[in-house]
């Protein structure tokens, strides 16, 4: 059905999604998202040239443990093998990662488990492939060869660039700062031409329609407006989308500030300004809590309205919660979550509202019992039927104990920190999870009489 869809949808190169070809990847309730990032900052070596495969091999797995959408990396050919300094936009056979045919495979195998496919999306800056008459390197080929009716579809030329990069002919438009986005590795987009718009909006439909992604992941989104994220998903049409928009937070002379409403209203603002096209990543919670966990200070976890403190505490649908990625973690560890904590994070961002995301090395290198403690967690959360905007009841947040009933009616409860111990009612909770300063409940369903 998929393969016939595409081919319909094709000859509408300018119209919106077919109905039919949106409902084909309605495979998870949107609130009740599970995301795993499917790779780490390494995975391009380990791959041995077709990470891909890897990623597949694992699906039935992945599937079992409830996750619904997994976050492949970048897939074009990029001048550095992780994949984030991409040049031939169309040109998916020279990634490290494994070239087109493997990258399909995979996503047919993801249908067949119903998972989406979640495409990292690079469009801050590009590599040029060759250089002007001045020498700057700002000459873009897009590595199409099998459409002629896409010749010329991001092949690019100085104007591309931002006005003041110093790859840039001079002509374009926006300084590289003006959206706080100055990228010094690549040169940076010129995203109010129109000619790189109808390039990008047309890669990405190609991405969605021929290569069989499912939705978008936006790379360096503090680099450009908002606004071209809603302009390039309303012109895809993706299943859903997120946005990484890494801000620094706010810190005193006694470290990191309890308030973080400035560093949480910037995401809203930044997913307002996608029409709210778009989630976001909640770094916010993740400071804040990997700061709790870390310091014994779970009283971090409560706002000062006795919300969440993090994005999710005031936009939770469009909150993406996570432990750590290929930046944060990994061998990078720009911001690492404390390792003897993690299991203790997971246990809140997989009991909280928002869409949690996975990290690779958590679940597949860390060993078999911490997968099975978070595929713990995971199925405590189906169980209890939490959806992205469950309404959180904290009951306390003291430095050496954060407790917390979520749902309504509460259906799930969860107890973080050396001081959770001790059982509620029995007759209306069943413990389903634990670990080193951690305990989850969930609501113990009444047997119905015959």
């Amino acid at each position: 059905k998929r393969e016939e869809l595409n081919r319909i949808q094709r000859r509408l190169p300018s119209g919106s999604l077919l109905e039919e070809m949106k409902q084909v990847t309605d495979y998870a309730d949107p609130s009740r998202t599970v995301l795993l990032q499917g790779f780490n900052w390494n995975s391009w070596e380990a791959g041995r040239g077709d990470w891909y495969s890897t990623v597949a091999s694992k699906i039935d797995m992945f599937k079992e443990m409830g996750i619904t959408d997994i976050w492949l990396p970048p897939c074009s050919q990029s001048v550095a093998p992780q994949g984030y300094l991409p040049s031939k936009l169309f040109d998916l056979d020279g990634s490290k990662y494994g070239n087109q045919a493997s990258l399909q495979a995979l996503l047919s195998k993801l249908h067949d488990a119903d998972i989406r496919g979640v495409a990292d999306i690079v469009i801050n800056h590009r590599c040029g492939d060759g250089q002007d008459s001045h020498g700057r390197w700002n000459q873009f080929s897009s590595g199409m060869t099998a459409r002629p009716s896409f010749a010329g579809v991001g092949d690019w030329g100085g104007w591309a660039v931002t006005l003041g990069d110093r790859f840039s002919d001079g002509s374009g438009e926006n300084g590289p700062g003006h959206y706080d986005g100055k990228f010094d590795a690549a040169p940076d987009i010129d995203h109010k031409n129109q000619k790189v718009q109808q390039s990008i909006s047309l890669w990405l439909r190609w991405l969605r329609l021929q290569v069989g992604f499912d939705a978008w992941r936006f790379d360096f989104a503090k680099g450009y407006a908002a606004e071209f994220v809603g302009l390039y998903c309303k012109k895809s049409e993706p299943s859903w989308a997120i946005g990484e928009l890494w801000a620094d937070m706010q810190y005193d002379e006694q470290g990191l500030c309890h308030t973080q409403d400035k560093h949480r209203q910037d995401l809203c603002n930044w997913i307002n300004a996608t029409d709210k096209a778009s989630t976001a990543f909640d770094f916010t919670t993740k400071g804040i809590l990997q700061e709790a966990c870390r310091n014994c200070q779970y009283w971090r976890l409560r706002d000062s309205n006795g919300k969440p403190p993090g994005l999710l505490g005031w936009m939770p649908q469009h909150a993406v919660t996570f432990i750590d990625n290929h930046d944060t973690g990994s061998t990078q560890r720009h911001w690492p979550f404390p390792d003897d904590k993690v299991l203790v994070g997971y246990a809140y961002i997989l009991t909280h509202p928002g869409i949690p995301c996975l990290f690779w090395d958590h679940v597949m290198d860390w060993g078999e019992d911490h997968r099975c403690k978070i595929t713990k967690l995971l199925k405590a959360r189906k169980e209890a039927a939490i959806p992205a905007d469950a309404p959180v009841n904290i009951q306390c947040a003291d430095h050496d104990l954060y407790l917390a009933e979520v749902g309504a009616p509460p259906a799930l409860r969860v107890a973080l920190g050396p001081r959770a111990a001790g059982d509620p009612d029995r007759g209306y909770w069943s413990e389903c999870a634990s670990g080193r300063d951690y305990r989850v409940w969930i609501h113990r369903q009444p047997v119905k009489e015959e």
